[in-house]
């Protein structure tokens, strides 16, 4: 398996391990002029859940694939915290601002994947 799908992949269980929800990875790897390979999209329910979901997926990208992110923004009000692992960006919102910034909607021409939420 693509290294890069391996972290897509801890990136993931990351999420749900603190319960993220409505996760879809959008492949960009053929989109002229896309900022990295994979947006890996999802949300949580509060502040408290959005930064422990990030610190999650810092943990296991870090533990399973030896990755650090390259930039982590928003964890200071943790409505919108993206971190930056070059290949692969993720994106964790709360409900509010994931619909208001529409990430999906502004790749639309990128194959999507819903990854099915765990309870």
């Amino acid at each position: 398996m693509e290294e890069t799908q391996q972290l897509v992949n801890s990136i993931i269980e990351g999420i749900q391990d603190k319960k993220g929800h409505g996760i879809i990875v959008a492949d960009l790897r053929k989109i002229e002029g896309a900022v990295c390979k994979y947006f890996v999209i999802c949300q949580g329910g509060s502040p408290m859940q959005v930064q422990a979901i990030a610190e999650s997926v810092e943990d296991f990208a870090r533990e399973k694939e030896g990755e650090k992110p390259v930039n982590v923004a928003g964890v200071d009000n943790a409505l919108w915290i993206a971190m930056d692992y070059s290949d692969v960006m993720v994106h964790i919102f709360q409900p509010e601002q994931r619909k208001y910034y529409d990430i999906e909607g502004l790749w639309k021409d990128a194959p999507m994947q819903a990854v099915p939420d765990i309870d």
